[in-house]
C-alpha cells in the first residue's frame, strides 16, 4: 500500500507538467495538461480537451516599434507570455478549489492587472520616441475557455513549466531579463542590486529625449505666490524603514529605507501628539514630516548591507546624501487656495508601480539644465558632465475638505485636472512640490530603494508627507501664496 501511495503521489506530481504553446508576443496561449506520467515525456503530438486561458494578441496590435524601444518592448512581450503560462499553471494547481468566482477573482483578475501594467510599460517605451499607442488596456483582459478537441501538445519545441517552480506574479520580470537585451543586471560586487534591477536598459541619455513637458496656463485670479521651507538635506542621517502613514505601529513597514527632513523623529510609533512635540530641521519652525526612499550608489556597500529594509531586502549600496532639497508650496492656476488641515497625510507616487501600472505613478526624473524640457517617468537619466540627477514631486493639490487621511491614503486628496481645476466637492490647497538633486555615480550604478520584485525601477519613486505646520505658519503660507508673494 505504501509503495502504491508513493507511486500515486509521483504520478500526481508528474501530472502537473505543463506544455505551453506560446503564440509569441503576448498572444493567445494554449496550455494542455498531461493525463498521466507517461504523457509528460511524449515527443509526438497528442490531442486533448482542456480548459485554457486565452488572451488577446498584443504584439499584433502594436504600431511600428522604434528601434530605440525594440529591446524593452520585446522584453515585456516575453513577460506577457510568462504571465499567461504561470496563470495556467495556477489553474491546474487550484482545480476544484474555491467557489464559483474563484477563477475570476484569484487567477483571471490578477492576470489582467499584471498584463495591464506590462502593456502600459510597452506604450510608454514606444511613446518616448514615437506616438504613444492608445487602447492597449483593452488587450489586458483574458478569458477562460475550453480547447476544442484536436489541440496539439508537442513535447519537442514546447515551453515547459515544472511543478512547484517559482511563480511569476508580475512583480518580477525574470532573472534573465537583462540577457534578453544583451544587458546584464547591475550585480557586480556585494553592493550591486544583483538580478533585481536596474539594468543598463533602465537608463536613458537625457540629451536624446525629445521635450515632453506641457505648459499649464494660469487663469485670471490664479494664486501665483510660493512659500518655501528650508529643511536641509538630511546630512545627519535620519533614516528608517518604517512608514507611519501606510503601516502605523509596524516596524519595518516600508521594507525600504527612507530619508527624512523636517520633523526630527518620525517612525512607526509616531502619533499626531508626538509629531507636534518634536523639533524640526526646518529654519521656519515647520514641523512637518517629509520623507522619500533613499537613492543608493550600488558600487559601494552601505552600513545596512545585512539589515531589514536594506541589503537583507534587496536594497544594497551606500546611501547618497542629496546635494539639495527644495520644499515649496505653490498656488492654483485657477484661483485661491485654502489652508491644509494640520496632520493631513499625503502620499504621491506608487512604490509598486512596476507591477501595479501607471495609474498612481508620479515619478519625475531629469537633470539640472533639462527640467523645463524633459521629465522621465520609468527611466533613470544619464546626465551630461556637470549636470546633476533631479528627482521632483508635485503632490495632490485638491482636498475633500473633511478628512486628513483615508483607507487607501489617496481618496481624501486628488490631482487637479489638465486645466488646473479641482473636482466637484474638492478644494484647492497649497501644492507641495519637492526637488532633490544628486551627484550620482555613472549609470547604471545608482538605484532608488523599493520593495522586492519592483526591479528598483525608476517609476516606483514616491514621496510621503505629514503636515505638522501649526495654524499660524499655515496661515502665513496661504496668505503669501494667494497674494502672489514669495515667502519662507
Amino acid at each position: 500500500m505504501r509503495a502504491d501511495h508513493r507511486r500515486g503521489r509521483s504520478r500526481r506530481n508528474a501530472v502537473m507538467a505543463v506544455t505551453a504553446l506560446l503564440a509569441g508576443g503576448g498572444g493567445l496561449v494554449a496550455v494542455n495538461y498531461a493525463a498521466n506520467a507517461s504523457d509528460v515525456t511524449a515527443t509526438t503530438p497528442t490531442t486533448r480537451s482542456a480548459q485554457t486561458i486565452s488572451c488577446p494578441d498584443v504584439k499584433g496590435k502594436l504600431p511600428a516599434v522604434p528601434q530605440q524601444a525594440q529591446a524593452e518592448v520585446d522584453r515585456n512581450l516575453q513577460l506577457l507570455d510568462r504571465q499567461i503560462a504561470e496563470a495556467n499553471q495556477r489553474l491546474v494547481d487550484t482545480r476544484g478549489q474555491g467557489g464559483p468566482n474563484f477563477v475570476q477573482n484569484a487567477i483571471l483578475g490578477p492576470l489582467t492587472d499584471k498584463r495591464k501594467a506590462t502593456v502600459d510599460r510597452i506604450a510608454i517605451a514606444i511613446g518616448r520616441t514615437a506616438a504613444k499607442p492608445t487602447g492597449l488596456d483593452a488587450l489586458a483582459v483574458c478569458n477562460l475557455g475550453l480547447d476544442a478537441p484536436g489541440t496539439q501538445t508537442s513535447g519537442a519545441g514546447s515551453t515547459s513549466q515544472s511543478p512547484g517552480g517559482a511563480q511569476d506574479d508580475g512583480s518580477n520580470t525574470g532573472q534573465d531579463d537583462g540577457s534578453n537585451t544583451g544587458q546584464q543586471g547591475n550585480g557586480a560586487g556585494a553592493a550591486g542590486q544583483s538580478n533585481d534591477g536596474p539594468t543598463a536598459a533602465d537608463f536613458v541619455d537625457i540629451t536624446e529625449v525629445a521635450p515632453n513637458v506641457p505648459k499649464v496656463r494660469r487663469q485670471a485670479g490664479a494664486s501665483t505666490g510660493a512659500f518655501t521651507s528650508r529643511c536641509g538635506v538630511n546630512k545627519q542621517g535620519q533614516h528608517n524603514s518604517d512608514n507611519d502613514i501606510v503601516a502605523p505601529g509596524v516596524s519595518n513597514g516600508a521594507h525600504h529605507v527612507h530619508d527624512y527632513v523636517g520633523n526630527r523623529k518620525v517612525d512607526f510609533n509616531s502619533t499626531n501628539e508626538s509629531l507636534s512635540a518634536e523639533g524640526t530641521s526646518c529654519t521656519n519652525g515647520d514641523q512637518s514630516a517629509y520623507y522619500w526612499p533613499v537613492l543608493r550608489d550600488t558600487t559601494r556597500q552601505g552600513p545596512d548591507a545585512n539589515a531589514l529594509g536594506g541589503g537583507a531586502e534587496g536594497n544594497r549600496g551606500a546611501i547618497l546624501v542629496p546635494a539639495t532639497v527644495t520644499i515649496t508650496y505653490q498656488g492654483s492656476p485657477t484661483g485661491k487656495v485654502v489652508a491644509m488641515p494640520r496632520f493631513l497625510r499625503i502620499i504621491t507616487g506608487d512604490a509598486k508601480a512596476f507591477t501595479n501600472g501607471t495609474k498612481n505613478a508620479n515619478a519625475h526624473w531629469s537633470c539640472t539644465g533639462f527640467e523645463s524640457k524633459v521629465q522621465l517617468t520609468d527611466k533613470y537619466p544619464i546626465c551630461p558632465g556637470g549636470s546633476k540627477v533631479v528627482r521632483s514631486f508635485a503632490f495632490q493639490s485638491c482636498w475633500d475638505g473633511r478628512n486628513i487621511d483615508s483607507a487607501d491614503h489617496r481618496s481624501h486628496v486628488a490631482f487637479a485636472d489638465a486645466n488646473g481645476n479641482c473636482a466637484r466637492g474638492f478644494k484647492a490647497i497649497p501644492q507641495l512640490t519637492m526637488r532633490l538633486t544628486y551627484k550620482t555615480p555613472a549609470a547604471p550604478n545608482f538605484a532608488v530603494d523599493g520593495f522586492q520584485g519592483q526591479q528598483h525601477n525608476a517609476i516606483t519613486d514616491h514621496n510621503d508627507f505629514i503636515n505638522v505646520m501649526n495654524d499660524r505658519l499655515m496661515s502665513q503660507a496661504v496668505s503669501c501664496i494667494n497674494s502672489g508673494r514669495r515667502c519662507g
